[in-house]
């Protein structure tokens, strides 16, 4: 190499390393639709190892042929489908007791970061998330991959936007572009991944998110295709075309689905609820939870794993209406234990398995009553996206799917008429997916991953001002018109004689009061206001607007807490209805993709 292009290499390599990669990300969309591209790479990477650990463990432990599935499987040794599930819940027992004592922080997925922590997570929590998911899934347990394929993925794309500085809506999208990759490595689907993205990891569509999470879900799905056969694609033959009258059990079936999901869904919160109502340690739990999966797959191994073979298997074959019936319960129950009981994974793809059996139940019943409807393997195609929206969420996440994998637009129709049904039916009776449940059982209010953690962040203690005035309850009138003239405060605090928070008084009120000499030395107690309306420090803007509106008051004192009641600030309301409009103008801008 000549010394003039060594030259010209160290100047462009020190041009480089000047960069500053936030401003670029800012100030630039193509530096973050770049980014998205890297994630789209990760997420691929990431999908394809989760997937390759998990078929070698199927192999090895259960015998299962290469490229085949544990679901799908003949599998003799009723003893080894018995064992295997509990040793997984043993193993899994063990990491519950390390984790109990070194790491005793919740662990946050792609949903909660993006709905309350602008975006953050911990990648390694998300790195003991998928140990915990491929442990759950490789030993049998009846949980999907799909979990931990998001979770990590977002993990990694967060602590991306962290090392840069992004701002939070940066963060927010990456997160997305992170959970949009590893769905579209997973189902071959970019459509799919890019929508449940949008639906049910940012929380809505918008300009400024639509390029990167595109890009990444394609980059993704490319990836993937180099390393392992993601093909998902299910061959029915092409209806031709879609009469009204076919809508028409479509809807009823999405009805049917909707049902079943939100009884699914208490299903799985009863078990947990009885759990930790019981004596049994959170360890001992997913050893018991084996031994039911286990007996289970002792009947049948279709309710091991996620169960893509055993999906495979009941559209391309005839199954009998037993069969079908026993299948669908057996799976439900083994879904419903694996989560109860501890096992780490998700309901992704088992709620699609379920749903293509509640088709398939639902064309076999009507056809024995003498109606004659649509295929069976058309109303299982519809069974499996509306049954999938009433768990997960994301109506047109599981539209897309379903034209992704059947590439049939009469379907498709079918299908988006069934998944609003059931998703309209879920919201208004029942109010949550199956991820937003969990946290409404652990006392979050989030619906969705729709941006609220600001507003929990713009708290009282932020907004309050510290340099207040105060006077001790004993302070005569005098006194405390001396030391407090019109004009050099508005309002004053008011402390009892152990320094705690007794009411507040307003300067103007007393100065407008008679002043004879005989009332000098009368103590404050008839101007004392707000003896019992506080603000605390940790209520967020909402909340203190509230208590605004309640008292009629124009400020009020903010106490530590309620037990000490010491005073530590004072707070108006126009502050903080200014401060409130001026954070929601900002996520405004930042859902419009203006610059700031």
């Amino acid at each position: 190499m000549s010394d003039k292009a060594s030259l010209r290499l160290r100047m462009l390599w020190r041009y480089l390393a000047g960069l500053d990669l936030r401003i670029l990300v800012r100030r630039n969309e193509w530096g973050i639709i770049v980014i998205a591209a890297a994630i789209g790479v990760i997420s691929g990477l990431v999908v394809t190892a989760m997937n390759l650990a998990a078929a070698v463990m199927h192999q090895r432990i259960f015998g299962v042929a290469d490229g085949e599935r544990l679901s799908s499987s003949e599998i003799g040794d009723t003893i080894l489908l018995l064992s295997a599930p509990i040793v997984g819940g043993i193993i899994l027992g063990i990491t519950i007791l390390v984790l109990a004592r070194f790491r005793k922080r919740p662990m946050v997925d792609p949903i909660e970061a993006n709905a309350l922590h602008g975006g953050k997570l911990s990648l390694t929590d998300s790195f003991i998330i998928v140990y915990q998911n491929l442990v759950s899934n490789g030993f049998g347990a009846s949980v999907g991959l799909e979990a931990g394929y998001t979770q990590l993925a977002a993990g990694f794309a967060s602590k991306i936007g962290t090392k840069l500085s992004l701002r939070r809506a940066d963060m927010r999208i990456l997160v997305g572009c992170g959970a949009a990759g590893a769905i579209s490595a997973a189902f071959n689907a970019p459509l799919t991944g890019a929508f449940y993205a949008f639906e049910l990891v940012i929380g809505s569509y918008t300009t400024a998110s639509l390029a990167p999470v595109v890009v990444s879900a394609l980059v993704a799905t490319l990836v993937a295709r180099q390393f392992i056969d993601i093909s998902f694609i299910v061959e029915m033959g092409m209806l031709q075309s879609v009469s009204p009258s076919d809508f028409v059990p479509a809807i009823i079936l999405g009805a049917c689905c909707a049902g079943v999901g939100i009884v699914l869904m208490k299903g799985v919160a009863t078990i947990e609820e009885l759990s930790r109502k019981s004596s049994i340690p959170a360890w001992l739990r997913p050893t018991l939870g084996g031994i039911v999966v286990g007996l289970f797959a002792m009947i049948s191994p279709q309710v091991m794993s996620g169960g893509h073979g055993a999906l495979h298997l009941n559209l391309a074959h005839d199954v009998a209406l037993p069969a079908l019936i026993a299948i669908f319960l057996m799976k439900a129950a083994t879904s419903a234990v694996s989560i109860g009981a501890g096992f780490r994974g998700g309901l992704f793809f088992a709620s699609l398995f379920l749903g293509a059996l509640l088709g398939k139940i639902f064309a076999f019943s009507t056809a024995a009553l003498g109606l004659v409807l649509l295929a069976p393997v058309v109303l299982a195609i519809v069974g499996m996206s509306a049954l999938a929206v009433a768990i997960i969420g994301g109506p047109l996440t599981m539209t897309f799917l379903a034209l992704e994998l059947t590439g049939d637009f009469p379907i498709t129709a079918l299908v988006l008429a069934a998944v609003i049904t059931s998703s309209l039916i879920v919201r208004t009776t029942f109010g949550y997916s199956f991820a937003t449940w969990r946290f409404h059982l652990r006392g979050e209010s989030i619906r969705s991953a729709h941006d609220v953690g600001w507003i929990r962040n713009l708290t009282v203690g932020r907004m309050m001002r510290s340099d207040v005035k105060t006077a001790p309850a004993t302070m005569s009138l005098g006194d405390f018109r001396h030391d407090f003239p019109l004009g050099a405060t508005q309002r004053v605090i008011i402390t009892d004689d152990t320094g705690k928070y007794a009411g507040m008084v307003l300067v103007p009120e007393v100065h407008s009061a008679l002043t004879d000499a005989d009332d000098q030395n009368d103590s404050l107690e008839k101007y004392i206001r707000f003896k019992n309306d506080v603000l605390q420090t940790q209520m967020n803007a909402k909340q203190a607007a509230g208590i605004f509106e309640k008292t009629q008051a124009e400020a009020l004192a903010v106490i530590d807490n309620m037990i000490e009641r010491k005073v530590v600030g004072q707070l108006s309301e126009s502050h903080t209805l200014r401060r409130y409009s001026e954070e929601l103008e900002l996520r405004r801008r930042e859902m419009v993709g203006d610059s700031i």
